[in-house]
């Protein structure tokens, strides 16, 4: 178990080195890097690590905006959507109103002059007023709609206050998550968004200087939708702005076939014909099934695909879709199509969000707070080093060298997933130096043991590593659970400590047992040692 191949001392040594070049770039400035990599030349730019840590809000700062949901903007998507609700309940009932169906302040409007066909839609139409029950209004919290008839034959559908308070409620919640999963999407730059009030919503990364650089990442609404083209400008249509038709509106149908709230995926791609960028998504089954079906009923005519209330493309359906996946063009550039595919994967904003201040904000901790804990760190490294030479000799030696590794291995994958650091995740550094040190103490007390019980040399350094190992898997493992359970379940400088940790164990496992292992074995081949240094 002594025996290292020079194959496998290479690998390993090649192994560290790449991983503590990746830690490089989180020593110098983003301009610094930029230059860098610009004065090489292009076709080695490539192999050059550019990614780096990303001080956390405590430790530098960031950007901040304050968003509010557009609660107008919401209302808007609320009557639209009981609109489409009251034209399902009338078609199944096979009841045509007089006017067809009217928008009103707030609600909607249907007259139904025949009192037999009045009676039989009125209980669906009630149905369609959902109680409302949350935490905050309780069960006695309303009703979402008020349903209202009059003896002309005049039904009123209006939006409630507890309705629009209690939609307005569950959209911020919806939108904090949308948010999180745009400006967050590797779960390791760990921002601050919290609820402010009843319909805002407080964003802090860290890292950004420029606050228009983080609303730039948050895009736009999202909102896809697929409608069909409308036949002539009358009756139940939008006219919206098309891409194809050079910003002129078309007239598109107000029914939606299906949403971008039953995609699965969506990625960037190239037009096979055009090589244009693109973006091709994937629906759930529930979202194939409503575009097959849309696209079966209707070959021959032209599907609107409208973002934002925008018709990016307008194609003619050839034939039924079933598979379930279809393409988005619309002139896109690289960018525009990776940013899109992002943002649709990220999920649609419930409304539109409007940014009612925007700022960069200052470190959360003083200087002197910031100074305390790098000198405690630095403190509490040092300590370990000595003792560890000061008790093992050479072996505390080489156990500080594998300790080095251990921080510069953390730091080289803290920069490849550009994770956050913060104070609380320097902690964890110090407490992970504690737990590499106690692997290498569990192999050389084990090691000492051995010796101590007659064995050879040889043999107690491999029976030290050997029998050291289950306990170091099962210490580890502990720890490890405990620090998944604090990375799901915790956000902000909580998380970042999580993040750490774990990076932390998996190193150790390297750096305590297999580089540890290596250098005593190249120390035992040089020297030819009689007994342990210790």
């Amino acid at each position: 178990m002594l025996r290292f191949s020079k194959s496998k001392i290479f690998a390993t040594l090649a192994i560290i080195l790449i991983g503590l070049s990746l830690a490089v770039p989180s020593f110098f400035s983003k301009e610094k890097r930029d230059a860098f990599v610009a004065a090489l030349p292009k076709s080695i730019q490539w192999m050059v690590p550019t990614r780096a840590i990303v001080l956390g809000l405590d430790l530098q700062g960031g950007s901040q905006i304050l968003l509010e949901i557009d609660q107008p903007d919401l209302i808007r998507s609320m009557v639209t959507g009981l609109r489409d609700d009251v034209r399902r309940v009338l078609r199944e009932a096979a009841v045509s109103p007089d006017g067809g169906i009217r928008v009103i302040n707030r609600g909607v409007e249907v007259r139904i002059p025949d009192a037999a066909a009045r009676a039989k839609v009125m209980p669906k139409l009630r149905e369609l007023a959902q109680p409302i029950n949350n935490p905050l209004a309780g069960p006695g919290g309303g009703q979402t709609l008020a349903v209202n008839e009059n003896e002309s034959g005049t039904v009123q559908l209006t939006l409630t206050d507890a309705g629009i308070n209690e939609r307005t409620r569950r959209a911020v919640t919806q939108a904090i998550e949308v948010v999180r999963r745009r400006i967050d999407i590797g779960g390791t730059r760990e921002p601050s968004i919290q609820q402010q009030g009843a319909d805002r919503i407080l964003i802090q990364v860290p890292g950004l200087q420029d606050p228009q650089e983080l609303e730039n990442q948050l895009g736009k609404t999202a909102k896809l939708e697929f409608r069909m083209i409308a036949d002539s400008p009358s009756g139940d249509v939008d006219m919206l702005p098309s891409k194809d038709e050079g910003g002129a509106k078309v007239p598109v149908e107000r029914r939606v076939m299906a949403d971008g709230s039953d995609l699965t995926d969506a990625q960037p791609a190239f037009d096979p014909q055009t090589q244009e960028p693109m973006v091709s998504f994937k629906f759930n089954l529930r979202g194939a099934q409503k575009f097959g079906q849309a696209t079966s009923e209707n070959v021959g005519r032209r599907m609107a695909i409208v973002l934002d209330g925008v018709v990016q493309s307008a194609p003619v359906i050839r034939s039924a879709i079933t598979g379930g996946s279809g393409q988005i063009t619309g002139n896109f550039t690289v960018k525009d199509a990776n940013d899109l595919s992002v943002l649709l994967r990220a999920g649609a904003l419930p409304a539109k969000l409007t940014v009612v201040e925007r700022r960069v904000v200052g470190p959360g901790l003083g200087r002197d707070s910031i100074d305390a804990g790098t000198k405690a760190t630095l403190v509490a490294a040092a300590l370990v080093v000595i003792f560890m030479f000061a008790t093992y000799g050479v072996f505390g030696f080489i156990a500080n060298i594998a300790l080095f590794v251990h921080v510069g291995l953390i730091l080289g994958l803290m920069s490849v997933l550009e994770a956050t650091m913060t104070l609380p995740g320097i902690a964890g550094i110090v407490l992970t130096i504690g737990t590499a040190v106690d692997s290498n103490v569990l192999i050389y007390e084990r090691m000492r043991e051995e010796a101590r019980s007659g064995r050879s040399l040889v043999s107690a350094l491999q029976a030290g590593f050997d029998r050291a190992f289950a306990t170091i898997i099962d210490s580890n493992s502990t720890m490890a659970i405990a620090a998944l359970i604090l990375f799901f379940m915790g956000s902000g400088p909580v998380k970042g400590f999580a993040v750490v940790f774990i990076l932390g164990i998996l190193t150790t496992v390297i750096t305590a047992v297999t580089l540890t292992r290596m250098m005593i074995a190249v120390w035992y081949k040089t020297f030819r040692p009689k007994a342990l240094p210790f």
